[in-house]
């Protein structure tokens, strides 16, 4: 499994969508992705890649897009 096959498996099981719904996914824009969603959503990126986040970045992460370009910063090529 490749890391952005992992990213998007972790986003839809956590987030409870289907793949055609992440494109363009947004924090709060669906009842799943509230803050305690939010945080059970970073916690299982971060054991997943091994990494542990910024506060900031954690804050930041607001989309589905945003997120990879945050976990590029950690060294995660997805």
């Amino acid at each position: 499994m490749t890391n952005r096959e992992r990213y998007d498996k972790i986003m839809r099981e956590n987030l409870r969508v289907k793949q055609e719904e992440l494109p363009g996914l947004k924090y709060r824009s669906i009842p799943s992705w509230d803050s305690i969603g939010h945080m059970d959503l970073m916690s299982a990126l971060e054991e997943a890649f091994g990494i542990s986040m910024d506060t900031a970045d954690v804050l930041d992460f607001s989309t589905y897009e945003k997120g990879m370009e945050i976990l590029a910063k950690y060294g995660v090529e997805l």
